[in-house]
């Protein structure tokens, strides 16, 4: 049963239609359906933007950012008691035992030949170090020629996925661009509604069916509805899934054949999402859909309140993938194009005596 969903920006919260309601013959051409309401959950209006708050402000209150400014603020001085607590700190906040190995080596071989006259020179050592360690990943998502252009989302549950998906098509409307979601996560009716919730905040259709519906076909049928209204970007969710359950893994697979019967090079971007807060889970979860469906790009979110924000670091290192977003926080304008220089300046204290 083929639904598609499209409404104006509205104070109330779309409802599904009841089940008798736009029942299509097999092959049948989408129906356009009208949004029921109810004023039992109301969608929050759209409100002017704030102006943005900087990386530094959003990221300052984060454990990460907290525990290395203490750092520096408790111990000022360049001896093996302040290094050592620095290898700490990033092992803590997930950098990886080889990485953090790495920079406070290089930093003591440079402490020894008496490079630094202070903890403020390491610092500002420290933080060119963290940069071009970032530097490399830092590739912006370049939207193609190609109409529509298809971004398949993916991820394990609770990433907030079907979130990112909703704060990138507020990007892409900013952008002047014109947008179509496909609801693929049909195994969890909460997220098919969270996503028509997200369409009907920011403008935008969305293209479902009935719960347990085939993701592939959902998607497959979002392709075909983009290509005949000259869509710019299709958005696709997935079902949340953990890395280890092969059998939603193959339907991702499955996803990207079916897609390929319309257009063979679709899907054009696979973003990952990663929960920031996840630890080093995010490298054998990166590692695993990688494998199943050739990630292209990483989406990291949750940074402005973890301790373990250091996994950007490891990430990059161990996969090289680029890093296109990071969420810093819950407001549709906090997803950031990933800025290396920002992000590290964000966690360090921009002078001693500031942390």
């Amino acid at each position: 049963m083929l639904k598609f969903w499209k409404k104006k920006p509205t104070d109330e919260a779309p409802q599904p239609p009841a089940a008798s309601e736009g029942v299509l013959a097999e092959g049948a051409a989408a129906e356009t359906l009208p949004m029921q309401t109810t004023a039992t959950a109301p969608i929050p209006p759209v409100e002017p933007a704030p102006a943005k708050r900087s990386w530094r402000e959003r990221l300052s209150g984060s454990g990460f950012a907290k525990n290395l400014g203490s750092i520096f603020s408790r111990n000022p001085v360049l001896d093996d008691a302040l290094l050592d607590e620095l290898e700490s700190v990033l092992i803590t906040a997930d950098v990886g035992v080889a990485a953090s190995a790495e920079i406070v080596d290089d930093l003591r071989r440079r402490v020894a030949r008496r490079e630094f006259a202070d903890a403020s020179a390491l610092l500002t050592a420290l933080r060119a170090d963290l940069v071009e360690r970032l530097k490399p990943v830092e590739k912006p998502l370049a939207v193609g020629a190609q109409k529509p252009f298809v971004l398949l989302m993916v991820g394990v549950n609770g990433v907030g996925k079907t979130t990112t998906i909703g704060k990138l098509a507020r990007l892409f409307t900013n952008e002047r661009r014109s947008i179509l979601l496909a609801a693929g996560d049909t195994f969890r009716a909460a997220a098919v509604e969270q996503l028509k919730t997200w369409g009907a905040r920011n403008g935008v259709p969305v293209i479902a069916q009935g719960s347990g519906a085939d993701s592939a076909s959902v998607i497959f049928d979002a392709l075909q509805t983009a290509r005949s209204r000259g869509t710019d970007v299709l958005i696709a969710d997935t079902a949340g899934r953990l890395h280890t359950q092969s059998g939603l893994m193959d339907e991702l697979s499955k996803i990207r054949r079916v897609l390929a019967k319309i257009d063979t090079d679709a899907p054009h971007e696979v973003l990952l999402v990663i929960d920031g807060t996840t630890g080093q889970n995010a490298i054998s979860q990166t590692r695993q859909f990688r494998d199943a469906i050739g990630v292209t790009g990483l989406v990291v979110t949750k940074l402005d309140g973890t301790a373990k924000g250091g996994i950007v670091f490891a990430l990059a290192r161990e996969f090289g993938l680029p890093i296109r977003y990071v969420g810093l926080g819950e407001s549709a304008d906090d997803l950031r194009v990933f800025d290396a220089a920002a992000f590290v300046d964000g966690l360090l204290p921009a002078k001693l005596g500031d942390a």
